[in-house]
């Protein structure tokens, strides 16, 4: 799949997933995002075997396009490597790595670093970065995203990290094109609860459908 493709796909879903736990609660909460609504997912390789949890989504949903399953805490290129093999379309990171950024660049993969200075946001757009994790987005604050947007405004950013069902509104008001959501979307997954996972999948569905009927 080429990169605009995905890229389009990730901004249509709007709301990123961050899925992490042990093996079971990472799948179970992926299946309940999917089925509430939230199809763009970022399962973390915090999560042991993450990459045999991607290979397997991604044949599950291979017959719906809008599930967009990308791997998350992605540190390194070998790290990297086995997300791509294994099906992820695209990376996120913490942090941003040059030599990351050049394999996803080679495998047509879109990358999305953590970023939290103008200056790191400046050299990863360099390496070819195409949206930028403003992150931990808790920290910076939605005004954040209005300021680098002022010297930046080709910079597509994805707040992470302090975003929920009550301010997601106000972060895509700043700025971001996409959003993305932990603990607050899959938290219950701790508890083994995935039908609360996927009852708040559906209502930060529901909202983001709103959103863009108010932005069109």
């Amino acid at each position: 799949m080429k990169k605009v493709s995905i890229l389009e796909k990730i901004e249509k879903a709007g709301i990123i997933a961050v899925i992490r736990g042990t093996k079971k609660q990472a799948y179970q909460s992926v299946k309940s995002c999917v089925n509430g609504g939230v199809k763009g997912i970022e399962l973390t390789f915090t999560v042991p075997e993450a990459d045999k949890i991607i290979a397997q989504i991604k044949e599950e949903y291979d017959s719906d396009p809008e599930v967009c399953i990308g791997a998350g805490t992605v540190l390194d290129v070998s790290t990297a490597k086995l997300a791509i093999s294994a099906g992820a379309l695209f990376i996120v990171a913490p942090t941003f790595n040059k030599e990351v950024a050049k394999l996803c660049n080679l495998y047509q993969v879109p990358y999305i670093p953590g970023c939290m200075t103008v200056t790191e946001i400046q050299t990863a757009l360099m390496y070819g970065a195409d949206i930028i994790k403003v992150f931990p987005g808790s920290v910076v604050g939605k005004d954040f995203i209005a300021a680098v947007k002022a010297p930046l405004p080709q910079v597509n950013i994805m707040p992470t990290g302090g975003v929920n069902l009550d301010n997601m509104q106000e972060w895509f008001n700043a700025g971001a094109l996409v959003v993305g959501t932990g603990g607050n979307l899959v938290g219950p997954s701790s508890n083994g609860d995935y039908a609360k996972v996927e009852q708040n999948a559906r209502a930060y569905h529901e909202k983001f459908v709103g959103l863009k009927k108010i932005s069109n």
